[in-house]
């Protein structure tokens, strides 16, 4: 092999990689600007709003005012439990994130005297809602705002809520610990965050868990929804400095709820994520209810509230003393 053989392998031997190099970054490029829309799903951040701007119609056909899949018979059933989850009372601030056309802010409203601001990232939805809420003369109590909850603190001030919830709109994120990070910002210390809403399923059963990551795509897809992952949420709430306060499924009787019948209606009329055969189905979502508290007390003094709280007392019996 000659010497100017040599020199030609090595010239195209470095424009190959040079060639390489410069796709392959691109492509990462693309990936991470893709990622940042939703990393689980792909689907870019806007998709969610164009969703119920689209379709928010026929989810009042068969929903009503009260957008949520996992619901019972009688939704006031449902409604009233969710009240009595999150303990409101007259005069707390309730923020509805995800409100949807403002079924539960109005109910909360009326039937436990608080006052509720409510976000949507549908235009649609918050014209609806605005006309919802008039209807029910309640323009004093319940106000909405077109905005992304991911950013709560660009419309809310600080320290702002008593209560957060999210009632099935948590799965809408396209980043979790976003939303947890945002909600910190505006929730008081001492204030609850409620999720109501579905996770993604964990089996025993190895051979389920192919079908069961495929029914989590199609309803992401098909949803513009990003299904959580129940451990992923917890971990960084509690890094975050939330206490977990409670983690349960919903304490209903079963006999209550309508068997998400009512998602078979949605999808028999729309089309959309349609299930053509229930034989070979594999459900792939578990409803859970989680309460998250961010602390009352300081988190740079410690981070054990039950120490916290006893040194609180102890300082306390101690000024008595010293009074004495």
């Amino acid at each position: 092999m000659t010497t100017f053989t040599l020199y030609l392998l090595l010239f195209i031997s470095i424009v190959a990689n040079i060639y390489f190099l410069f796709w392959r970054s691109l492509a990462k490029k693309a990936s991470l600007t893709h990622s940042e829309d939703n990393p689980a799903t792909g689907v870019p951040k806007k998709d969610v709003a164009g969703f119920y701007n689209t379709q928010t119609e026929n989810f009042l056909k068969v929903y009503g005012k009260v957008i949520q899949a996992f619901r019972t018979r009688d939704v006031n059933t449902l409604l009233g439990y969710q009240a009595a989850q999150m303990n409101l009372r007259a005069g707390l601030k309730l923020l509805d994130a995800g409100c949807g056309v403002g079924g539960p802010a109005i109910y909360f409203a009326q039937h436990n005297q608080v006052m509720v601001e409510a976000i949507t990232i549908s235009s649609v939805q918050k014209g609806i809602a605005e006309k919802n809420i008039v209807a029910a003369g309640l323009q004093n109590s319940v106000t909405v705002t077109e905005g992304d909850y991911h950013h709560l603190e660009n419309y809310y001030p600080a320290n702002h809520f008593d209560v957060i919830c999210f009632l099935e709109s948590f799965g809408h994120a396209h980043s979790h610990e976003q939303v947890l990070d945002s909600a910190w910002s505006v929730l008081q210390p001492g204030g609850m965050i409620y999720i109501k809403d579905l996770f993604r399923k964990k089996t025993f059963l190895k051979g389920l868990e192919k079908g069961i990551e495929k029914e989590i795509q199609n309803i992401n897809n098909a949803y513009h929804y990003n299904v959580a992952e129940l451990n992923a949420v917890l971990d960084h709430a509690r890094k975050k400095g939330y206490i977990l306060s409670a983690l349960k499924t919903i304490d209903i009787p079963l006999e209550e709820f309508e068997n998400l019948s009512i998602s078979n209606e949605f999808q028999e009329l729309t089309g959309i994520n349609k299930i053509d055969s229930l034989r070979d189905y594999i459900f792939p979502v578990d409803f859970f209810e989680l309460k998250l508290v961010k602390p009352g007390y300081d988190l740079s003094k410690g981070n054990s509230r039950y120490f916290l709280q006893n040194m609180y007392f102890m300082q306390l019996q101690n000024w008595k003393e010293n009074d004495l």
